[in-house]
């Protein structure tokens, strides 16, 4: 019972999110950050004490799951948008295998850290991590576009990205039961719906014309080569557990 509230909180079942926002005590940034050092305690902690999580705290979850989705749609802000997706796949990291739920909630974080630096680029080239009036990526800064788009296709859990894979993965080696396939049914769509909504309004479109649009730099290629070949390489990986 101890180990199922410690997960709740360190796998962001509770949206303690919310307490640093109204009270400013952490900034965004900050406040992502935490969020990634918490559920990497959680990931560790599963994997010492492994157990089966009881039904009340997933629905617990999935009930802050919901409420974070509902922050994500209200917000454009990219480091906003990076916690609040994390807290929505909560349920998916309390309700599956041991295993799974570590490989699906490392392919999450990664997938996260690089939304969060294109975040960065936004704040560093037009002034903040809104991405709201920087339109038509594809058109003038392709790379940017590029691994934006990579980024969103994983978090919208399209094959053969190993967001994906491990989200089937975990699936067919989870217990069934009503919960099961409410969570399953809501976080699937709810990324894709998220990741859909974020490339229209910001990849693609008309350029603004107010805008002075600048491409990653050669450093940041780098850094987001990095993440990518990372997701390449869980992707391998959890094509390897799918044929297992």
């Amino acid at each position: 019972m101890l180990i199922d509230f410690i997960l709740l909180f360190l796998f962001a079942g509770v949206p303690y999110y919310v307490f640093f926002e109204k009270t400013k005590i952490l900034g965004k940034e900050k406040i992502f950050f935490l969020s990634v050092l918490l559920v990497l305690l959680g990931i560790i902690l599963n994997n010492v004490f492994p157990h089966t999580t009881s039904m009340p705290f997933v629905i617990v979850a999935l009930i802050s799951s919901l409420f974070a989705l509902y922050k994500a749609d209200k917000t454009n802000n990219l480091y906003k948008l990076s916690y609040y997706i994390l807290f929505f796949n909560a349920p998916m990291l309390l309700m599956f295998e041991r295993k799974e739920s570590t490989l699906y909630g490392v392919s999450l974080l990664v997938t996260l850290v690089g939304i969060f630096l294109i975040g960065k680029y936004y704040e560093r080239n037009y002034g903040s991590a809104n991405y709201q009036s920087v339109t038509g990526m594809t058109l003038v800064t392709p790379y940017a576009a590029l691994i934006l788009t990579i980024y969103l296709t994983a978090l919208a859990l399209y094959p053969p990205f190993p967001n994906a894979l491990m989200f089937l993965n975990g699936i067919l080696k989870s217990d069934i039961n009503t919960i099961w396939y409410v969570s399953v049914v809501i976080v699937f769509f709810g990324n894709f719906l998220i990741a859909a909504r974020m490339m229209a309004k910001t990849v693609f479109g008309k350029p603004n014309t107010n805008i002075h649009y600048i491409d990653l730099s050669s450093k940041d290629r780098i850094v987001h080569g990095i993440l990518l070949f990372i997701l390449f390489v869980l992707s391998i990986l959890g094509l390897k557990e799918l044929l297992l």
